[in-house]
């Protein structure tokens, strides 16, 4: 299935500057296809995490649409908007997102068990040992490491086999081995059928690229191979 974004930017006010309008996104079109792993970087402030957010459903286009597959997005109401995300867009945000009161294999249940559906728990319990993290289940987050934890938000963001993966700034703080086994486990959703973004600064990340873009001051562009730049149109 794909994810697309067409016509999509995104304006916002301010009022203590000489001019009120900006664009943190402008116009532009996105395509995310299944089976193939985006890679998008830019400088902070670029205006790479607004797009995912758009992208995922989680902050609507000043103009435009995203469709996945057939669907408008933003013309479902909020509550189908919120079960669709949950159970074809895996969201893996900025941060940590995890609840303190829940073990780990608890929270990434959390897509499940939010709807009152069965939990699935052997599956989670599967995929945190695909992971690596097999043995710490039934441990409480406040014992895992930053790497440790940046994987349960991967498994909570997997766990629902979804369409989608969109993933901003997964490595952040994190060491070279701790990067590398993330960004390897992202290619290898991709790789199992999904359609993955993931927004970084880690400039090892376009080594596990199929298609590489840039953005800069709002401004979408795709990278070819050679490392030009060209500029957004169709992507």
């Amino acid at each position: 299935m794909m994810l697309k974004g067409v016509g999509i930017s995104k304006e916002f006010l301010r009022e203590s500057r000489g001019t009120n309008r900006f664009f943190a996104v402008q116009e532009t079109d996105i395509a995310l296809e299944s089976g193939q792993m985006t890679v998008l970087m830019g400088r902070s402030g670029s205006g790479k995490s607004t797009l995912l957010n758009m992208l995922a459903g989680l902050m609507q286009p000043s103009s435009g649409h995203i469709l996945l597959g057939d669907t408008d997005l933003y013309a479902l109401s909020d509550k189908a908007l919120s079960r669709l995300r949950c159970e074809q867009i895996g969201v893996i945000p900025q941060g940590q997102t995890v609840l303190h009161s829940l073990n780990v294999v608890q929270n990434v249940c959390l897509p499940y068990t939010l709807y009152g559906e069965d939990a699935h728990e052997a599956d989670a319990r599967a995929l945190l040992e695909r992971l690596g993290i097999g043995a710490l289940c039934d441990v409480k987050p406040a014992e895992l490491s930053g790497g440790e934890l940046r994987r349960v938000a991967i498994a909570r963001a997997m766990l629902r086999k979804p369409a989608v993966l969109l993933a901003d700034e997964p490595t952040a703080d994190l060491d070279d081995e701790n990067t590398e086994a993330v960004l390897g486990d992202l290619k290898q959703a991709a790789q199992d059928g999904a359609a993955v973004l993931v927004v970084t600064h880690e400039t090892g990340a376009e080594r596990f690229a199929d298609r590489l873009l840039r953005m800069n001051a709002g401004a979408l562009a795709e990278v070819s191979p050679a490392g030009d730049s060209g500029v957004s149109d169709g992507l």
